[in-house]
């Protein structure tokens, strides 16, 4: 098998489930997880599943993934709009393939949303279809791997 896709996910994740349903969906993120889980096993792949409220630290596994993993997806969070230094780790680590993720439009949301910080260097930005955005980062990795 090779190295695992490390799924990680940013700040307020954690809160899924609870957190305006309405926009995020009513799935926990042990609910993502296990999706994940089982899709990556029907790829022949494995996953390594974290969530952290910190930058510091979802910036050091993605430093981890970049020496550990077969490629990233990554749901950024607000990290996503804001974080120049998850930018320059993202593009520090290629080429591990980076997919990032968002559950909801950030398109259709508030303006500051609009941008992200990210997309420039990851292989593609999936947004607005919930938790199978997860399953469709993962296949997509399995396709490029």
């Amino acid at each position: 098998m090779p190295n695992p896709i490390y799924v990680l996910n940013g700040p307020n994740l954690n809160l899924l489930g609870k957190r305006e349903p309405g926009i995020y969906g009513g799935q926990s993120l042990a609910d993502i997880e296990a999706g994940c889980k089982e899709r990556a096993k029907e790829l022949g792949l494995s996953v390594e599943f974290r969530q952290t409220n910190h930058e510091g630290l979802l910036i050091d596994w993605v430093q981890e993934a970049g020496e550990q993993s077969a490629g990233i997806v990554l749901n950024p969070g607000a990290y996503g709009h804001t974080s120049i230094a998850l930018h320059d780790a993202i593009r520090a680590i290629a080429p591990v393939p980076v997919i990032e993720v968002h559950l909801s439009n950030i398109h259709a949301r508030e303006p500051f949303r609009h941008h992200s910080m990210v997309s420039s260097v990851v292989e593609g930005l999936i947004c607005g279809f919930g938790p199978i955005g997860y399953m469709l980062a993962l296949d997509a990795l399995a396709q490029r791997l």
